[in-house]
């Protein structure tokens, strides 16, 4: 069996044991079309049809293969809720127990297009369980785009978790903060130094945080509690603002949390979405090279990049847990490689020694 046959059969046997069981015989047919993208985007490295296709065997040839694939992402039936959110759901449910920390930011995507995603952190990887694809350059989309995003992620999260949600100045609409606060989430968002800002003891008395910063210094906090947040008078929230060692400028952020460090501490995470974002373009799938320019099509396309990107994740954490493995693939004493760069690497030494390959979308708790 060749490698690229081995991969296949073990990403589409792996599907199916998570895959709703009522699916059709179309739908079945999907799944195993998903199987393959996710094996060609992983042995390929790209996201280009004709470069996936070169790495599935089936008889056919290569332009039948690439007609099959366009055929999965113009098909409307093909839909997040059928050949993702089961994933996602499993996905969160093996996260280990404490607060899930979500982390909603934008990334353009093929052409001409912007891709909202929200991730959930684990340990330093942020995986993909939820987004939305527009037309637009880089640059703020919609809040009414921020709510639908969170409604549809808010539906596989277990009730009983807490949520600590972070988002860049983009997310700072009283709309999507409002949202987050009836849900019951903790939030920590970024935003503008120029905001309106009111203390609750003091009403009609309006400042902004760059009221707040004419004295600061690096290496100061200065935290405000029960303030109205905006002219839309969202609160009592805490408003921070923080001069970071070694930044040029302090950063300004709104939290329903308690505590200016507690918020800080959550916020310094939020930067690990960017880790998602390179590993899916410049790092390891090149999707912003893809030439596909329809939201919708691109929409299909990132089930599978983040499937098979989750998949990378999962072989990662394994090796780092088992000390010979890790020794097979990266050199002894300091590991300087990414979980998705581990996985992807033992992925090839599988393959490379006829070894089983070990499939799975979900990640033991640890």
């Amino acid at each position: 069996m060749s490698d690229n046959l081995k991969r296949y059969c073990a990403i589409r046997d792996a599907l199916q044991q998570l895959a709703p069981k009522q699916m059709t015989g179309n739908q079945i047919r999907h799944l195993r079309t998903l199987a393959a993208l996710i094996s060609g985007i992983v042995g390929s490295g790209k996201v280009n049809l004709p470069a996936v296709a070169s790495k599935l065997p089936d008889g056919k040839q290569r332009d039948s293969r690439v007609k099959r694939f366009e055929r999965f992402l113009k098909n409307e039936r093909v839909t997040q809720e059928t050949f993702f959110l089961p994933f996602a759901e499993a996905l969160l449910a093996s996260l280990p127990e404490g607060p899930l920390v979500l982390v909603m930011d934008a990334s353009e995507v093929g052409r001409g297009c912007l891709a909202l995603v929200v991730s959930v952190r684990f340990k330093k990887r942020a995986l993909p369980i939820g987004w939305l694809v527009g037309k637009g350059n880089k640059g703020h989309l919609a809040q009414e785009k921020h709510k639908e995003l969170l409604g549809q992620v808010a539906l596989l999260v277990p009730p009983e978790r807490r949520v600590v949600f972070l988002g860049d100045g983009e997310f700072d609409g009283c709309g999507l903060l409002a949202a987050l606060g009836e849900r019951g989430w903790a939030f920590v968002c970024r935003t503008a130094k120029n905001v309106q800002l009111e203390e609750a003891e003091f009403p009609g008395c309006l400042f902004s945080f760059a009221d707040l910063c004419l004295c600061m210094e690096p290496g100061q906090l200065i935290e405000v509690s029960d303030v109205r947040f905006t002219a839309e008078g969202l609160g009592p929230l805490l408003a921070v603002a923080v001069w970071q060692s070694g930044c040029k400028e302090p950063l300004f952020l709104v939290s329903n949390l308690e505590l200016g460090q507690e918020a800080l501490f959550w916020y310094r995470k939020r930067f690990l979405i960017e880790t998602l974002f390179s590993d899916q373009k410049s790092r390891g799938f090149h999707l912003h090279k893809s030439h596909l320019w329809e939201p919708a099509r691109l929409g299909r396309l990132l089930l599978a990049s983040c499937l098979a990107y989750i998949w990378l994740v999962f072989l990662g954490a394994q090796v780092q847990k088992n000390r010979l493995w890790r020794r097979l693939v990266h050199r002894a004493g300091r590991c300087d490689r990414s979980l998705f760069q581990l996985g992807w690497a033992w992925l090839e030494e599988c393959l490379n020694e006829g070894w089983r390959i070990p499939v799975a979308f979900t990640l033991s708790k640890q």
